[in-house]
């Protein structure tokens, strides 16, 4: 089976050592590696043979974990992407700085990407990045890392077949940040939901300080409903319930804690004395624990293989970043409903202070 070139840009926490602070903490729907680095070193499908970092002492200890040589390691990723013939490219970066490196590999030969959320600073940046990956036919998934969980692939198994009937509402119970946690808690509920369409979103942040004019200060926690083009509607609830979900179907639900180590699983049971029905509790079924980082990198060496597209698609990345951004528009606008597409396309993120902003630290 064909291996592929494979290459890391931002080679610092998700990037190459994350996996680091969870040893010995795997638990039954989290398993290693949880870092880009650490996929492609694993993937019998990827041969990991180059990084780009702005930070030297950085790369010196990516390249000691990972094999890979001081002569591949780069201050300059397009030097790297220029000299070195990759297939795949990471972009474990910060949002401010992922669109620019994205947009260039679609446009210099790189076939498969594979990026970290949130997807990019602004909407604007996010459409241009639609534009080069889709242009140039290049393969593409975002590390919202549940879409590729055979944890979540059960429940969604279990919605789509019926038996709890039709989906109703969901909620995510810890967004954290719009643009951290809650770029993973958007993509699960749309790919629970199948994806379907985004019609309209409410949204509340704590206040006002962080958005001056067309920049966003601050990755803020936020709050907010989406209401899907097929009638079910999502809640995102700022708790402390770290990876907590529930779907909620006519007959039945299932409530996911701490991202898959256990659920509470609900559904129809015997009718009662008065034949009303009943709700009763069940059993999960027994699901394998992998690592959804490897999963992310085997779907894009499947679609280079084949063709055929990959799991994630640069259009998921950007509508969970545009449910984001629409929970901000709507607290911009005293809480009102906001139409998707958003029609503001940049406001950006923008974590520098400038010397007005009394925050501002010189």
């Amino acid at each position: 089976m064909k291996t592929y070139r494979a290459a890391v840009i931002g080679c610092s926490r998700i990037g190459g050592f994350i996996d680091n602070e969870v040893l010995g903490f795997e638990g039954p729907s989290m398993q290693p590696p949880s870092s880009h680095g650490g996929g492609y070193f694993v993937s019998g499908r990827t041969d990991l043979v180059a990084c780009s970092d702005l930070r030297e002492d950085v790369m010196e200890q990516f390249g000691i974990k990972y094999d890979v040589t001081k002569a591949s390691q780069y201050t300059d990723y397009r030097e790297m992407i220029e000299k070195e013939q990759l297939d795949i490219v990471s972009v474990a970066t910060q949002p401010e700085h992922r669109a620019a490196i994205v947009i260039y590999a679609a446009e210099h030969g790189v076939k498969a990407i594979y990026a970290e959320k949130a997807l990019a600073a602004s909407l604007e940046q996010a459409d241009a990045m639609v534009d080069a990956i889709e242009r140039n036919g290049v393969a593409f998934n975002m590390g919202a890392n549940r879409r590729w969980s055979p944890h979540f692939d059960k429940v969604k198994e279990i919605v789509d077949s019926g038996e709890l009937g039709p989906l109703k509402s969901m909620i995510i119970y810890n967004t954290s940040s719009l643009f951290n946690s809650g770029g993973h808690g958007f993509d699960t509920v749309s790919r629970l939901n199948s994806d379907h369409g985004v019609e309209w979103v409410q949204g509340n942040l704590p206040d006002d300080s962080m958005v001056e004019g067309d920049n966003l200060h601050e990755d803020p926690v936020g709050e907010g409903i989406i209401r899907f083009d097929n009638g079910v509607t999502a809640y995102a609830l700022a708790t402390g319930l770290g990876g907590a979900y529930q779907v909620i179907c006519e007959k039945g639900s299932i409530t996911i804690h701490h991202d898959g180590e256990e659920f509470d699983y609900r559904g129809p049971g015997p009718l009662d004395s008065r034949g009303r029905s009943t709700i009763v509790a069940r059993e999960f079924p027994a699901v394998k624990a992998v690592s959804t980082v490897v999963n992310i990198v085997e779907d894009l060496a499947y679609a280079l293989d084949t063709g055929q597209p990959t799991r994630g698609g640069i259009r998921v990345g950007r509508t969970s970043l545009e449910l984001a951004f629409a929970i901000i528009e709507s607290h911009v606008k005293g809480g009102a409903r906001v139409e998707i597409p958003l029609q503001r396309r940049n406001l950006t993120l923008n974590r520098v202070r400038t010397p007005r902003d009394p925050k501002y630290q010189a």
